[in-house]
C-alpha cells in the first residue's frame, strides 16, 4: 500500500491549526501526523518512545519541520534524519518563521530539501501550504515509497 501522509513538526498550536485548515480548504485530503517537539518527531520517525512498535516501513511522504522547537531543535532533528541510512532520503521541508540567512544556509548544509518562510498573512500562508502539499504529496517522486 502506498500510504501518503505528512509529518508536521510544529510547536505552535496556532500554526498547526492554520496548516491543517489550509490543507483541508485546498481539498488536499491527506493524513497529517502532528508532533510538537523534536524529541517527539524523532520518536515517531525512528519508532521509539510512545511510537515503539510503529511500522517503520511506512514513512511520511514529507516532513514539514519547524526549526525553533522545544527539547530538540529542528536542525538536530534534520541532522539525525540525514545520519540514519533508513531515513537519509526522507523529504524534509523546513517550514519556519525564520528568514535569517544563517538558518537557511545551515538547513541546506544539513540536507533540507526545501526552505519555506511562513508568510504572516493567512491567505499567503494558505497558498504556500497548498502548493507545498500538491508538490510534495502528488508531483514529487520520492525514493522513500513503501516496498510493496
Amino acid at each position: 500500500m502506498d500510504r501518503r501522509f505528512v509529518l508536521l513538526v510544529e510547536d505552535s498550536a496556532d500554526d498547526v491549526e492554520l496548516t491543517l485548515r489550509a490543507l483541508s480548504r485546498s481539498d488536499i485530503l491527506v493524513e497529517v501526523v502532528v508532533v510538537h517537539d523534536g524529541v517527539e518527531a524523532l520518536d515517531f520517525i525512528f519508532g521509539t518512545g510512545p511510537y515503539a512498535g510503529r511500522n517503520l516501513n511506512v514513512m511520511p511522504t514529507v516532513v514539514f519541520l519547524d526549526l525553533k522547537l522545544p527539547r530538540v531543535n529542528g536542525f538536530e532533528v534534520l541532522q539525525r534524519i540525514r545520519a540514519d541510512e533508513r531515513t537519509k532520503l526522507l523529504p524534509v521541508v523546513i517550514l519556519t518563521s525564520s528568514n535569517e540567512e544563517r538558518d537557511l544556509i545551515r538547513s541546506y548544509e544539513l540536507g533540507a530539501n526545501s526552505y519555506v518562510c511562513k508568510p504572516v498573512d493567512y491567505i499567503q500562508f494558505s497558498e504556500a501550504i497548498r502548493q507545498l502539499g500538491l508538490y510534495w504529496l502528488f508531483l514529487n517522486e520520492s525514493p522513500m515509497r513503501e516496498n510493496k
